[in-house]
């Protein structure tokens, strides 16, 4: 028994560092200067659960039309309870005014309802102009894809908690290329990573965090890839050098 309240206090530990981290990491830059370390990685990777493969767990919908079970709830709603929700905003404006630069808004909308602004694509490293009339240049990924989540435990989860996750712009939402988001779909680590090599570190430290936080597991395969991910990242006293030069 005490063995075991040991490990909860690591994963406990580990979950509490890796949300520093990403909290640190800030908005996604090609550049990865958010990027953990060599060794914040390797902890993640040995605090998340690893299962041999990913189970196909029947009754995920995504969508909440007629005959769909709508599992995470309407796309970009505002009903849910993390940060953002019921503040008026859709989610999906919510993650595009943090992450595009030079943002402006719909006339009469408030903060609201994006109307253009500049992407820093992290996974394609390109610079991407967005506007409401070609809005599909831009999409909002969900970093743990819901599919995978539903298969690896979401499945079980509150309505609520699957929300949640579907809206969790801290951890899980970003914005990004929308033909690089395409070609993700709801694959994982083992089957896509970012095709800008320069933020992989950046994708697998996200990844983890999440999986880390919710609770969620990796297959063998998966953590692979994350190993051969952490190669990418700097190390601890690379970190400390580049801190202490910007100071």
């Amino acid at each position: 028994m005490r063995g075991g309240k040991g490990i909860w206090i690591l994963v406990v530990a580990v979950a509490i560092v890796a949300s520093c981290w990403w909290e640190r990491a800030g908005p996604p830059d090609p550049a990865a200067p958010g990027s953990p370390s060599r060794e914040e990685l390797g902890r993640l990777l040995a605090s998340v659960t690893v299962v041999f493969e990913r189970p196909h767990v029947p009754g995920y919908h995504r969508g909440c039309g007629a005959g769909e079970a709508c599992v995470f709830g309407p796309a970009w709603s505002d009903d849910h309870p993390g940060r953002g929700g019921h503040d008026g905003c859709d989610t999906r404006n919510n993650v595009l005014a943090r992450d595009l630069r030079e943002v402006t808004f719909r006339p009469g909308a408030g903060e609201c309802a994006v109307q253009s602004g500049t992407l820093d694509d992290p996974y394609t490293g390109t610079r991407i102009l967005f506007r409401r009339s070609t809005s599909r240049a831009v999409h909002i990924d969900h970093i743990f894809p819901l599919a995978a989540a539903w298969d690896l435990g979401a499945a079980s989860w509150s309505r609520d908690l699957r929300r949640q996750f579907a809206n969790d712009i801290d951890f899980n939402l970003i914005a990004v290329d929308g033909t690089a988001n395409e070609d993700k779909r709801d694959h994982t680590p083992a089957d896509w990573l970012p095709p800008a090599a320069s933020t992989r570190c950046w994708f697998a430290g996200k990844y983890l965090t999440v999986a880390v936080r919710y609770g969620l597991p990796v297959t063998a395969a998966d953590h692979r890839a994350l190993t051969d991910a952490a190669a990418t990242c700097p190390d601890a006293s690379q970190g400390s050098a580049r801190s202490s030069s910007s100071s």
